[in-house]
């Protein structure tokens, strides 16, 4: 009886010290990581709500917009991109929010921006940074960093960029001649310290 006290105890002792990784202020924290360093104060942050809804954190004065770790999904992975690409990012979490797959959001977009119904920009970064967080202190390390550019319709010819890396950390092109078409860029591991490899589907979709 003794020993089971004892664990449960310690137990609540481990919950009572982990870090609060949904909190606003956690997120607020956490999610500039993937913007260039002298942004991250002004940045719109965006995060997620206790029913996982995606809401405004902070508005911000300049041109980047950072999205949250989403506590639904393994793994952290936190996103900055262009206020310009924000509708079709957006556009992009309301069709997987209606049970929508990959496949039928990429259909959709490619309509509605084909169309002018949705707007894109002609090019745009979106930075995806992952890392490994400490439960008990809520301190992200190990932290990676991806870039992705995106260019509409552009393609191998348009732009000379492979469809394959020539080398480890070189561009090369996804996606090409549609309007989802964008440059990836993959640092080598351990060439910029404090960045880890991201989940690319996470927020880049």
């Amino acid at each position: 009886m003794k020993l089971r006290i004892a664990s449960l105890l310690a137990a609540t002792a481990a919950v009572a010290i982990a870090a609060d990784t949904t909190s606003p202020e956690w997120q607020l924290k956490t999610a500039v990581l993937a913007a260039p360093t002298a942004e991250r104060a002004a940045a719109t942050v965006l995060g997620y709500d206790a029913a996982g809804k995606v809401v405004t954190l902070r508005q911000g004065t300049n041109n980047f917009v950072c999205l949250a770790d989403n506590p639904k999904q393994k793994g952290f992975s936190v996103a900055c991109y262009h206020k310009e690409l924000e509708p079709f990012m957006a556009r992009g979490r309301a069709l997987a929010a209606e049970g929508k797959n990959a496949t039928e959001i990429f259909k959709i977009r490619e309509a509605e921006v084909k169309s002018g119904k949705l707007p894109m920009p002609d090019k745009s970064i979106l930075n995806v940074t992952s890392g490994k967080v400490d439960e008990a202190t809520g301190e992200v390390s190990e932290l990676y960093t991806r870039y992705v550019i995106y260019i509409p319709y552009a393609t191998v010819e348009s732009t000379g960029i492979p469809l394959t890396p020539l080398a480890d950390g070189a561009p090369w092109i996804m996606d090409p001649g549609t309007h989802r078409a964008h440059i990836m860029i993959n640092p080598p591991k351990g060439a910029a310290k404090g960045t880890t490899e991201s989940d690319k589907l996470k927020h880049h979709k």
